[in-house]
């Protein structure tokens, strides 16, 4: 969807982020009703959000930070130095970096690395990708979204990976090929279809599946008594 579409609105909500009110619908996640469950609860029973801006946490290591999401869903940490060497050598994530403060530092794309990474470590029923492609080369951008569409397709330890990508571009779907595509507009789902509808988005635009006018954001309404006021005339 374009911009304003409402597609960070939608993870946010589903991860439970705070200063949203859900006013109709429902969440579930293998019965279970998510929108119930604080946002720590949401991440250990198997959601997971690979974020647009993902935070810099300065004192934090990653190895603390895995090690500790790992113990909440009961899973041990003895390996997990390997593991993670082993999962960067996968996606070209400088061994280096796994030493440092949790994204301190980091590029755009070594970010967008970094959080590919942890949700290969944690591995999670499903993952939220808001805009994984984000400010990513093309080097990362395949190498990111290659692993992530192994781990759909890997049954080997359970359920593969569920996924949820929330993009602009139809470039990330080059490698990480979706079974079902939706248009979000202006918080409305306008069109559905398989993989040929981004193939189609990506040469007819937005336009087409909606009028020009509704892809405009809306304007900001004027601030009474304020210089908003004196540049709106």
């Amino acid at each position: 969807g374009p911009n304003g579409a409402g597609k960070s609105t939608l993870s946010a909500v589903v991860m439970g982020k705070p200063g949203y009110t859900v006013t109709a619908g429902s969440v579930t996640l293998d019965g279970t009703d998510v929108l119930a469950m604080p946002a720590w609860q949401r991440a250990a029973a198997g959601l997971h959000l690979v974020m647009q801006y993902p935070t810099e946490v300065p004192g934090v290591s990653l190895v603390d930070m895995l090690s500790e999401a790992l113990a909440t869903r009961g899973r041990p940490s003895d390996e997990l130095p390997a593991l993670l060497r082993h999962e960067a050598s996968r996606i070209g994530f400088e061994e280096r970096f796994l030493h440092r403060p949790l994204n301190v530092d980091l590029s755009g794309g070594e970010k967008k690395r970094n959080e590919t990474l942890q949700l290969a470590v944690l591995r999670p029923k499903i993952a939220i990708l808001d805009e994984l492609d984000s400010g990513l080369d093309i080097d990362a951008l395949r190498d990111c979204s290659r692993r992530v569409e192994e781990m759909s397709n890997d049954s080997s330890a359970g359920e593969p990976l569920g996924v949820l990508a929330i993009t602009h571009y139809a470039r990330l779907l080059t490698e990480l090929r979706p079974d079902h595509v939706h248009i979000l507009v202006r918080g409305r789902i306008v069109a559905r279809g398989g993989a040929e509808l981004a193939d189609l988005l990506e040469v007819e635009g937005y336009a087409a599946f909606v009028p020009e006018e509704e892809l405009a954001e809306p304007p900001v309404p004027a601030r009474p008594g304020s210089l908003d006021e004196l540049f709106a005339l």
